[in-house]
């Protein structure tokens, strides 16, 4: 073993003269050898210690040229997976690590390095640690990094800070990568690169492609998403998702994706934006594989009253049967909807009082409470919500029970009613006398006659 031991460094203690004279001679190819050379020699006498000394001092000698110190990375890189246990793994990848930190030519190997032992330190439990370790790597200023393995770098970021639930670094982390990116054609991007550029190196076998990078981005603006409850952005990005090529082909799918769509669009707050996405979603010929959740849809868009108990028990079932509600969001969820169902326009409210308000200008608060299925300090409740966020104009005449619709003018807009009202009244007077006179006339006729 100590005759081993001694081969090894007498070996070594040749090749690193013979790489001295190659580097101080300025021979690239010959000094990138020796290195090289060095690295497997370590390697095959199974001196992981050794392997790793010498990578240090190789990196830290005087004048050591770059392409020696990237082959050595590269080469190195190569026998992480054959070490014999997980200590001297990890030992080896700090070690390659820490001398490419700070090197712009090694760059992507160090993003490679940091990537695989965070992923060691998740499997071990330490997602702290490797949230941290992910972090410390900026690949968006990687000129050479193929755009979607920095896409799927950054997505990785994404997610251990979603599992650490550190939410607030997970979107300032997502808004590194723009939605535009997944829209573009990648055969039209290929382009021969400019003098002075740098060569963009292709992306290792296990990246995904660019549309099932944009699948997992989504489902982790999803997760986001979800800790806040803001459903409106859940829908979109399963919207998204929906317009996947590969998920549009197949219904076992898009039907599931559809129907999620369809829950979250009627969980969304009324707004401009969720208007738009209802009628988008209408318009789609393959919400007519679930006629249920059309129905539901379309009663959205119905300016009628909707008896919410009776839509609520037709759709229990199908509510109760959606993965999306179960697990710890379930409970929230099913508040949040029936929720929806008294103040939103899915199960009336907000639907509902504003077809009240179309249809009278004067109610009493009784027949509103009637109308919607509620108490009548709730229907009083949920009227004052709307006023107070200005998606209805009312008053409520409390002591004699009447609420009156009726959009408040200024005082030109008064004077303009009251103009059109006198001119509507002059025209009936014309009319009347016209019809008068007409009468008077035939009388006269027939006295005559």
């Amino acid at each position: 073993m100590a005759g081993d031991s001694s081969n090894l460094d007498a070996a070594i203690e040749s090749l690193l003269n013979v790489e001295k004279q190659m580097r101080l001679a300025g021979d690239v190819a010959g000094t990138r050898k020796a290195v090289i050379d060095i690295v497997e020699l370590c390697y095959k006498a199974g001196a992981w210690k050794t392997l790793n000394d010498q990578i240090v001092l190789l990196s830290k000698r005087r004048g050591q040229v770059k392409q020696a110190i990237t082959a050595m990375v590269q080469k190195a890189m190569e026998y992480i997976d054959l070490t014999p246990d997980m200590d001297t793994r990890i030992e080896l990848i700090k070690t390659l690590s820490s001398v490419s930190a700070g090197k712009i030519y090694v760059e992507i190997e160090r993003a490679r390095l940091i990537k695989r032992l965070a992923k060691i330190k998740e499997e071990q439990g330490k997602i702290d640690e490797a949230a941290d370790l992910m972090q410390e790597v900026a690949v968006e200023t990687f000129g050479s990094m193929a755009k979607t393995e920095k896409i799927a770098f950054i997505l990785e970021q994404v997610r251990l800070c979603l599992d650490r639930q550190d939410f607030v670094r997970a979107q300032i982390l997502s808004r590194r990568i723009s939605t535009r990116v997944f829209d573009a054609d990648p055969s039209k991007e290929k382009k021969k690169p400019k003098e002075g550029d740098s060569i963009v190196q292709d992306a290792p076998a296990e990246i995904p492609s660019l549309l099932e990078l944009k699948r997992i981005y989504y489902e982790l603006m999803i997760r986001y998403y979800s800790h806040n409850n803001d459903y409106l952005e859940i829908c979109r990005c399963y919207k998204a998702i929906y317009d996947i090529p590969a998920i549009k082909e197949d219904p076992a799918k898009w039907i599931p994706i559809l129907r999620k769509i369809c829950w979250y669009l009627v969980l969304a707050p009324h707004d401009p934006m969720q208007s738009s996405l209802l009628n988008a979603t209408l318009e789609d010929k393959n919400l007519s594989e679930i006629p249920n959740f059309r129905l539901l849809l379309k009663q959205l868009v119905t300016m009628e009253v909707i008896q919410w108990t009776s839509l609520w028990e037709f759709y229990r079932n199908e509510y109760e049967n959606e993965k999306l509600l179960g697990g710890a969001l379930g409970a929230k969820t099913e508040e949040d909807l029936k929720l929806r169902i008294i103040e939103h326009v899915l199960l009336g409210l907000v639907n509902n009082i504003l077809v009240v308000s179309k249809y009278y200008s004067r109610i009493t608060l009784k027949r509103i409470a009637d109308l919607l299925c509620l108490s009548l300090q709730e229907a009083e409740k949920h009227l004052s919500d709307m006023v107070n966020s200005k998606s209805l104009i009312a008053k409520i005449d409390r002591p004699m029970g009447v609420v009156r619709f009726r959009t408040a003018q200024d005082s030109n807009g008064v004077l303009n009613s009251w103009a059109t009202n006198l001119e509507k009244l002059l025209d009936l007077v014309e009319k009347s006398c016209h019809q008068i006179h007409k009468e008077t006339m035939i009388h006269k006729a027939v006295l005559k006659a």
